[in-house]
């Protein structure tokens, strides 16, 4: 249940990217006990199990943020023009309820909305919609109202109303942010359970800022650890709604996602065949992944210093970058026993070969 109760509260945490810190003061409660903690000014959070001087570090990461929204301007009659904080598909979040952190810290409701279809002109019927067509309302009639009320103005961030459900019949969860929440909830597990245990390795790990537009927590980070290997958990994009069945390659219950290619890394074909060498000595269900799009904090770390291997750790999210998504309870263990099965059984020996 413990595991089940951390992975709803970092679904439900408010952490658009730059405001992450809800997620992160969090998370410190689930490791302070098995971790030494620091931050940096960007809010990455830095988590080190305590050890013998090694000759090698890894480094386990996940990135806090999750898609949202910010203020861009307030209009006179109360609502907000607003842009997305991440990437997003515009007409998946009409009709939609939001919460808006105000000038208070506090979590104020409201609903993204277009022009009603009685006032639309036979030209605007139809079209694509942008991000300049929509708005948020909050119930304010006036732009004081909203400033002087609701205390919320330029800048404030927005994130999908969404209240994590899980489901103990089939195992899921349906919420919001499991990309990368759930890789966060998967991070912090995998510390909790090497602790106390004989490892060959230096273990750090980081819950990295402001991934979700342009991996820049990681950017910062990655020169404070200085790491040998990275391992990035990810909630990675669900296929098996929509793709033929050749094609499936991160479907949800099938196991981890291991992705060999994306348009920001190819994966180092050295670490991830140990990586899928151990999946199989230990009966980890694994998906290899190849693909066109995508990107992940691993984009950054394979190419820093001189070149540090890395491999991605996927558990499949249906509907990411959507306000719902959906995952699998036994997805999460088994990304979580595979982070912990490469680390207990990698040596010095073993990175240095990659």
């Amino acid at each position: 249940m413990r595991e089940k109760e951390c992975i709803i509260k970092l679904s439900n945490a408010f952490g658009p990217s730059g405001f992450e810190d809800d997620v992160i003061e969090y998370a410190k409660t689930q490791v302070r006990d098995v971790c030494t903690l620091k931050e940096d000014h960007m809010r990455n959070l830095y988590m080190e199990l305590p050890a013998e001087e090694k000759e090698t570090t890894v480094l386990l990461d996940a990135h806090s943020d999750e898609v949202g929204f910010i203020v861009q301007a307030v209009k006179p009659n109360g609502t907000l023009r607003f842009l997305p904080l991440g990437g997003w598909d515009p007409k998946n979040i009409i009709g939609n309820k939001v919460w808006i952190k105000n000038k208070d810290n506090e979590l104020i409701s409201g609903v993204v909305c277009s022009k009603p279809p009685h006032f639309m002109k036979d030209g605007e019927k139809g079209k694509s919609i942008d991000f300049d067509d929509l708005l948020i309302d909050v119930g304010a009639t006036s732009a004081q109202e909203l400033m002087e009320v609701y205390r919320i103005g330029i800048g404030s961030p927005v994130v999908p109303a969404v209240e994590c459900e899980y489901n103990e019949k089939q195992k899921t969860f349906m919420g919001k942010g499991f990309d990368c929440r759930i890789g966060c909830a998967a991070l912090l597990e995998t510390m909790q359970e090497l602790d106390s245990k004989k490892l060959h390795t230096k273990v750090v790990a980081t819950l990295t800022s402001q991934e979700e537009v342009g991996e820049r927590g990681m950017a910062c980070a990655i020169h404070n650890v200085k790491p040998d290997i990275v391992i990035c958990f990810e909630g990675c994009p669900a296929d098996d709604t929509f793709e033929e069945p050749y094609m499936i390659q991160s479907g949800m219950k099938k196991g981890v996602m291991l992705r060999h290619f994306d348009r920001s890394m190819i994966t180092n074909p050295r670490f991830q065949r140990f990586a899928l060498e151990i999946a199989e000595k230990y009966g980890i269900h694994v998906q290899e992944s190849v693909r066109k799009g995508g990107g992940t904090n691993g984009g950054i770390t394979h190419t820093a210093y001189e070149g540090i291997p890395t491999i991605v750790i996927g558990v499949p999210v249906r509907y990411a970058h959507s306000c719902y998504g959906i995952c699998a309870y036994d997805d999460y263990r088994e990304a979580v026993e595979l982070a912990k099965h490469i680390i207990e059984d990698i040596s010095s020996q073993d990175i240095l070969s990659f």
